[in-house]
């Protein structure tokens, strides 16, 4: 061979001795052939493959731009100078004797080469990414392998004069030319065409250089510092990323993998039978009943649980084992490309360890040449390099792989949810399905990012152990042993420390439950003075809670101990049994820091394989549950036809439907035919079946026998209304187009247009989930709107007037459903219980027991004396009297009705929602508006102030979100929070930390100088006593290093757990120490954050990341230290890179911690859109608006993928380039221990590069750990801000009552003026009156007219804006507030309890005796009951008082005004659902025990205060009248009217 290549190039081809001297040098037929041969083979091997889109002919090609035509004009050159050197060739060997054969073939070659690249830069015109990879690769390899040649013609031009001047010269040429199109081929050539594609996301058009070290990315890092990024600055995803394009495949895949899957089943169950004996039972039934047989069998068990073993276990059998296979189908390319990536990245890995040890080699030996030294630092470097690059294009396909995975789960979820069986729907409840969205999606996603460490953990171990065992023989087994050892260690520390967890967790919900009831029963609180009592039993609660986390903390410490001894342990072992065990082994330099070079490889897979065996478990279990959910049935809508019959809507023959497959049919035999336009009631008992005909029609049922023909489109009003989480027009409209003549006249026929006015935003008002500040009246009526928009030609309402008033029923019915309503011309079935509209509608069904009994027309019915008729006698009488009550004046329907409902939302409070809360108090003008008498001002001031109030509001949370959460974090946060640590703590924590790493750097510089021992007894034997103290001084700089850092981290866990407390108590006295009008005006849901979610970041994040920040910071300040002690030139090179290194960081942070918020921000859409869904389903699917929600599904999955996207490659983006300092690094530091040879030690070598090889890492985590502690931080100033809230006036002040105050009970109001906020107009306009001792005062007006803020004055929950209220003679804005509120008493008009209980609730500063409690419960009427119960006094009230009725709650709050008994009662009327009886009840026990009060009753209903001593009548917040009653009722004025209204004739009457 090397003959042959001898005669070729006509010189010697291969000769070693070229390499043995200093000034080494390839020969010359070996860079003829082989540096030519290496590119030249890559190129024409993958060349030819980009040459193919010009054979496509339908693809257009994109324009010529200035770079394609610079690359094609350098190509053109390239190929001129190979001519020429061809021409060259041939004329001089025309004139000599023929020249060497290479001559011609290295020309020619060329040729054809620079002809195949002109032809790739051509076809590349076809495509998006217009230059190619292959290209940038060639031109990387010719580049490099024409350096050797290039330096090799230098030296001989520099040694002699040059002999072969033209081809000298064409080499330089060729060489530069190739050099400027590597430099052009690194831009991205971009068409004007694709300008366009190229804003919406630039990674489409990026160069392959910009691709593998993400520069495409960097300007979107840049406009993340400039500004905080919103979603609309984030680039959209790549058409093959979008959901819809990841689904189809996934589910085409999927599809094909579960007919697999079932068929199995089928198989798993024949099996089963078989061995059950069915066989002769299954034989004679046709396949198709088989089938049905198959599917009843599996839904058995769900009726008989405890049936036989057998049966049991077909209902826990699905399809499975189809989703992995899936899943690996549908992204297998995104897996082997990874696969490829980790492999080659694991393999050089294991190049560095090899160098080091090379190039220590080279630094002990005296004669070793020069160049030698720096070919080892350049491959270091290269090797380092490709080693970062491959690793991020790993780890970037993986989380891509990642968040496609949930995606595509995500995706398959919905869609499954949309077709579900009702079955499969009952299996699983709407929590569930969101949690297998939210947390086994997760699960994958995570899943997906490790997934290869399964195969490449072990295969690091085993070459890890291969080449320690070449280094140090079997005692590795040492090191490994005790790596071994550690992991039950740590295992068991884990599941220690899960237990306190546990344990931790159930304390902080119960201070979750007890917080979140303190905010919504606050009102109360105040009103009671009883703040302090609650505060206790927070403050116990937290201290139980600290007192776990001590511990917690305290193990994790012992962990980290652990963990920081681990390394040093395994190499401290390894050595020593190294050294002990022959005396002819001496440890040197290169093979100490080669091991430990290993070690420190070693040790991430060995920490990573349980991580992922772990979660390999979690993620089995979750693809259990995804194979049972997406694998169960689908609905079955066959029985539903829609063939065309004449004259008939709806016809059902001989329907039979059931819920489930085999149980009792819910109708049956049922056979209908109505009529096109007519309307059909539909009555019957409870539970006669009405519901179940319309599920029927609907397709929600299992059909049994028969069918249902519908023809013509449906609309669908459900019993319980179901409304979106989007404005109400978007609610009303339902993805129809606007028709604003046609929506203008739907809502008014739906009396909705009075609502509509009283929402702060008219029909554009954002409406909350579920609905939640929508009354249940309002939440009816939009449904009907949304039917009667959608202009169907069947309408199904599901009873929708049973959620509204008699009178808007009746209005309702007029507008839109009766004879003359908007629906007149439709097919209209009305399943109703309201016997007064029946005589109106054209046919009625009567229902009874699932079958039809009787349907005919109104007359016909009552004329045939059946089932119809008796009803009607049963529930006639009612009726009427009912519908002649309520005939009052329609045109007021809608206001009226706005009164009786809008209390709802206030009853079940909604905690994160700014309108309900805002329009609480301020809006209390507009909560029942019984006429429009209100003087005009009023009315709109108020309304301005509710338009200004959301506006505000909203404002009041962007501002507060942008002030926190974007920028730089001030320094004074950090400081704070060290304050509340503790500066001595801070200070001895650091230290701690810096002996620890002083400890670290000490370690290694005596492990250096151990190996030096190597060189200094080299042919003598090593004397024992130096050897134990080589090995004993180690040991002892080891365990100080793992001790300090014992002390720091049990020191700051201490430190930790003071800050915790101190700021909790800050915020929590600071909270309850707040106005009300702090309460109204910031929703509940903002509080209790601050309690969950701000101060567990305090509890448990903020130190662990303190920590590992300090940590970092000190192990890379410890290993640049180590490499300036060996090469003090590299001070020079930190700077620089210290630089660069800042820069990259900041820019980093601030783009990462936004991308993480648009993250969070845009998941909840996803799991609220899906919740929405799945409790909207029947609704979606009668409407047939599945392929709409599937893309709204889509939409918004899209929009948290690309932000999700955008944060992976921001981390690429980062870890590239500081894998790339981490690199640079390392060069200088071999650099520099080659340049400075003689004067070093092998052993300090050895320490300065393998301490920068590890130092990538840390560099990583250093941005890491910086930008969590910078997000986290944010929690301190959360929590600060609201200790910062302006504080109510003090509690106890100076001036105190005297003692038994109020004596008499006598009020003065003087001139009184009260505003809610400063803002916002005067509520009480002046008021002056006086109330003697133990007058009894009834206090009544319009709604809005200021009655309870008289009562909020009172407690002085509102401070006064002008003249002053005395109560025996003391002005009560002089004494602090609990000496004022302890000493009035009030049943407020909700009854709130808390849990805990019964005495507590009664009493929660234990401040009566039992006997004084049994009294109070005995005369509120409640001791029997009390005394029935499981622990009487002690029984314990669940939250919000849930286990006690209504009317019991209003008893239980009469029982604490019993017991505390003071001169004055406040009684604010209850307008809960409290029943007459208890109402008399309260009355009665008023009348007799407070007679000796002053009692004054904030009325709702007159019949109350008509026994009064004297009425007071506020209107618009002034005294028009202050009489006793009966004269009140003899003058004409607002009292008497009001009275008429409520059919009060005289002082003795019954109800409203």
């Amino acid at each position: 061979m090397s003959a042959a290549l001898d005669e070729f190039c006509g010189s010697v081809f291969w000769n070693a001795s070229y390499l043995d001297r200093p000034d080494a040098d390839l020969p010359v037929c070996f860079q003829q052939t082989v540096l030519v041969w290496i590119p030249l083979g890559f190129l024409w091997i993958l060349g030819p493959w980009q040459v193919l889109p010009m054979c496509k002919f339908r693809d257009k090609k994109s324009s010529v731009t200035k770079l394609y035509i610079i690359k094609q004009v350098l190509t053109t050159l390239l190929m001129l100078t190979a001519v020429a050197e061809l021409v060259l060739a041939v004329v001089e060997g025309a004139k000599q004797d023929p020249l060497p054969a290479v001559q011609y073939t290295d020309p020619s070659l060329y040729i054809a080469t620079w002809l195949l690249v002109l032809l790739i830069h051509d076809a590349r015109r076809f495509c998006l990414r217009r230059d190619s990879a292959i290209l940038f690769c060639f031109w990387i390899l010719s580049l490099l392998c024409g350096t050797l040649t290039f330096q090799s013609l230098l030296r001989r031009a520099l040694q002699a004069p040059i002999s072969d001047v033209p081809r000298f010269v064409l080499f330089f040429i060729s060489y530069g030319l190739q050099l400027l199109l590597f430099l052009v081929s690194g831009f991205s050539d971009i068409a004007p065409e694709s300008k366009e594609i190229k804003k919406k996301n630039p990674e489409v058009t990026a160069s392959f250089l910009s691709s593998i070290t993400f520069e495409w990315y960097s300007s979107m890092v840049f406009k993340g510092y400039r500004k905080p990024l919103e979603i609309e600055d984030i680039w959209e995803l790549k058409a093959k990323d979008k959901t819809q394009s990841i689904y189809n495949v996934f589910e085409k895949n999927m599809k094909t993998a579960v007919r697999k899957a079932q068929a199995e089943l089928e198989k798993r169950k024949r099996k089963k039978r078989r061995r059950e004996g069915d066989l002769d039972h299954v034989n004679n039934i046709s396949k198709a009943q088989s089938q049905d047989i198959l599917v009843l069998e599996e839904k058995q068990p769900k009726k008989k649980k405890k049936g036989d073993k057998g049966d049991s276990g077909s209902h826990k059998d699905y399809p499975r084992g189809w989703l992995i296979k899936t899943l690996c189908k549908t992204f297998w390319q995104k897996l082997l490309l990874s696969v490829a990536f980790k492999l080659v990245h694991d393999v050089i890995v294991f190049v560095s360890p090899q160098l080091l040890k090379l190039l220590i080699a080279f630094v002990s030996d005296e004669e070793s040449f020069a160049w030698r030294g720096y070919v080892y630092a350049i491959l270091l470097f290269l090797s380092a390099l490709i080693q970062s690059l491959c690793l991020q294009q790993y780890f970037s396909l993986c989380f891509q792989l990642g968040a496609q995975v949930r995606a595509s789960l995500i995706a398959a979820i919905y869609k499954k949810s949309l077709t579900m069986s009702g079955a499969t729907r009952k299996e699983s409840t709407v929590g569930e399905t969101v949690n297998l969205m939210s947390a086994d999606a997760q699960r994958f996603m995570d899943m997906a990012n490790f997934v290869h460490q399964l195969w490449s953990s072990p295969l690091q171990i085993i070459l890890s152990i291969v080449f320690l065992w070449g280094e140090l023989g079997p005692s590795v087994l040492a090191g490994l042993a005790i790596m071994v050892l550690l992991i039950p260690i740590n295992a068991f520390l884990v599941a220690k420390s899960k237990t306190i967890q546990v344990r931790n967790m159930k304390n902080k919900d119960e201070r979750m439950k007890i917080m979140s009831e303190i905010l919504s029963g606050i009102k109360i609180l105040k009103l009671f003075a009883w703040e302090p009592s609650f505060e206790k039993r927070v403050n116990g609660i937290r201290a139980r809670e600290l007192k776990n986390l001590l511990n917690f903390s305290y193990l994790q410490s012992t962990s980290m101990f652990i963990f920081t001894c681990a390394p040093f342990l395994v190499s401290l072992a390894s050595f020593a049994v190294y050294v002990l065990v022959d005396e002819n082994n001496i440890l040197d330099a290169e093979k100490a820091f080669t091991a430990i070079s290993l070690f420190n490889v070693l040790r991430f897979p060995m920490t990573m394989l349980p991580l992922v065996l772990s979660s390999l478990v979690q993620t089995s279990v979750s693809n259990a549950r995804l194979e049972r959910y997406l694998g169960g049935e689908d609905l079955d809508t066959s029985a539903i036809h829609h063939s065309p019959i004449e004259g008939s809507a709806v016809r059902f023959s001989e329907a039979t439907f059931a819920w489930e497959q085999d149980g009792d049919a819910a109708i049956r035999d049922i056979n209908l035919d109505i009529t096109p336009g007519s309307l059909v009631a539909v009555v019957g008992a409870v539970g006669s079946g009405k519901s179940s005909l319309v599920s029927a029609m609907l397709g929600e049922m299992e059909h049994i026998k028969g069918h249902i023909n519908i023809q013509g489109s449906l609309a669908y009003v459900p019993q319980q209304a179901w409304i979106q989480n989007a404005t109400l027009k978007d609610n009303i409209l339902f993805g129809s187009e606007l028709d604003e003549a046609r929506y203008q006249q739907v809502i008014k026929a739906c009396a909705l247009l009075p609502d509509l006015e009283l929402l702060p935003a008219g029909d554009q008002t954002e409406i909350g989930e579920k609905g939640i500040n929508l009354s249940g009246g309002q939440k009816q009526r939009v449904s009907l709107a949304r039917a009667v928009y959608s202009n169907a030609d069947i309408y199904v309402l599901d009873d929708p007037l049973s959620a509204v008033d008699a009178h808007v029923g009746k209005y309702l019915f007029e507008h839109v459903l009766g004879p003359k309503g908007l629906l007149q011309n439709k097919t209209r079935i009305l399943v109703t219980h309201s016997i007064s509209f029946l005589p109106q509608v054209d046919n009625i069904v009567v229902m009874v027991a699932g079958a039809v009994s009787e349907h005919g027309s109104y007359g016909t019915l009552l004329a045939n004396r059946g089932a119809f008729a008796q009803f009607l006698n049963l529930y006639g009488r009612q009726g009427k009297d009912a519908s002649e009550e309520n005939t009052t004046d329609i045109a007021l329907a809608g206001d009226e009705e706005q009164g009786d409902e809008d209390t709802e939302p206030l009853v079940e409070e909604a905690p994160d929602d700014v309108v309900t809360m805002t329009l609480k108090r301020e809006a209390s003008i507009h909560r029942r508006v019984f006429s429009r008498s209100i003087s005009k001002t009023s009315t709109n001031s108020c309304k301005k102030a509710q338009e200004e109030l959301p506006k505000k509001m909203k404002g009041q949370k962007l501002i507060e979100k942008e002030a926190v959460e974007t920028g730089k974090v001030k320094l004074s946060m950090y400081l704070r929070y060290l304050r509340a640590v503790g500066l001595w703590y801070s200070f001895w924590v650091a230290m701690g930390y810096v002996g620890q790493y002083a400890a670290f750097v000490g370690t290694n510089l005596w492990l250096s100088a151990w190996t030096d021992d190597a060189q200094r007894y080299l042919n003598e034997t090593y004397p024992v006593e130096q050897r134990d103290l080589r090995i004993g001084v180690f040991g002892a700089l080891g365990m100080s290093q793992a001790l300090f850092l014992l002390f720091a981290t049990i020191l700051s866990s201490y430190g930790a757990m003071r800050a915790s407390r101190v700021m909790h108590q800050q915020l929590l006295s600071n909270i309850l120490h707040a106005p009300m009008s702090f309460y109204d005006t910031t929703p509940t849901g903002r509080i209790v954050n601050r309690f969950a979610k701000d101060i567990f970041t305090i509890d448990e994040t903020i130190p662990m990341s303190f920590r590992s920040w300090l940590s970092c910071l000190m192990g890379i300040i410890s290993t640049l230290l180590m490499i300036t002690l060996a090469t003090p030139y590299f001070a020079l090179i930190i700077i620089p890179l210290s630089i660069f290194y800042y820069f990259v960081l900041r820019f980093y942070i601030s783009t990462s911690r936004q991308l993480r918020r648009l993250d969070s921000v845009t998941r909840s859409p996803i799991y609220s859109h899906f919740g929405e869904t799945v409790s909207g389903l029947s609704v979606i699917r009668a409407y047939g608006h599945q392929a709409r929600f599937l893309q709204q599904n889509e939409i918004t999955m899209d929009i948290n993928q690309k932000s999700v996207y955008s944060w992976i490659i921001s981390n690429r983006w980062l870890a590239i380039r500081l894998e790339f300092v981490g690199s640079l690094v390392v060069f200088f530091s071999a650099l520099l221990a080659v340049i400075s040879k003689g004067t070093l030690d092998g052993g300090i070598v050895g320490l300065s590069v393998s301490s920068a090889l590890n130092v990538t890492q840390t560099l990583n985590w250093l941005v890491r750990t910086s930008s969590e502690l910078e997000t986290n931080i944010v929690a301190v100033e959360r929590v600060h801000e609201y200790t910062k809230v302006k504080n109510e006036a003090p509690w106890v002040t100076e001036k105190r009552p005297p003692r038994g105050w109020p004596s008499k009970g006598e009020i003065r109001f003087v001139d009184y003026k009260v505003r809610y906020r400063p803002e916002l107009e005067l509520v009480l306009q002046g008021i002056t009156c006086n109330i003697g001792s133990t007058e009894k005062v009834g206090v009544v007006g319009r709604t809005g007219a200021g009655k309870s803020s008289l009562t909020n004055c009172l407690f002085r929950v509102l401070e006064a804006a002008g003249g002053m209220i005395l109560i025996d003679e003391v002005d009560i804005a002089t004494i602090g507030l609990h000496d004022l509120r302890k000493n009035l008493t009030i049943i407020p008009q909700d009854p709130v309890l808390f849990t805990g209980t019964l005495r507590m609730n009664l009493d929660p500063f234990d401040q009566y005796t039992d006997e004084e409690v049994w009294k109070a419960l005995e005369l509120a009427h409640l001791k029997t009951y009390v005394q029935d119960l499981p622990g009487r006094l002690l029984y314990v009230v669940s939250e919000g008082g849930e286990n006690l009725s209504v009317g019991q709650r209003q008893l239980v709050c009469l029982a604490r005004a019993l017991l505390r008994k003071a001169k004055i009662l406040i009684l604010d009327e209850a307008t809960a659902a409290v029943d007459l009886e208890t109402d008399h009840l309260i009355q009665t026990t008023i009348r007799s025990e407070f007679a000796d009060c002053t009692v004054l009753t904030i009325a709702h209903r007159l019949h109350t205060i008509m026994d009064s001593n004297r009425v007071m009548v506020l209107q618009a917040g002034r005294i028009v009248e202050f009489d006793s009653p009966e004269e009140l009722l003899r003058k004409p004025g607002v009292f008497s009217t009001m009275a008429k209204d409520a059919g009060i004739t005289n002082t003795e009457t019954t109800t409203l």
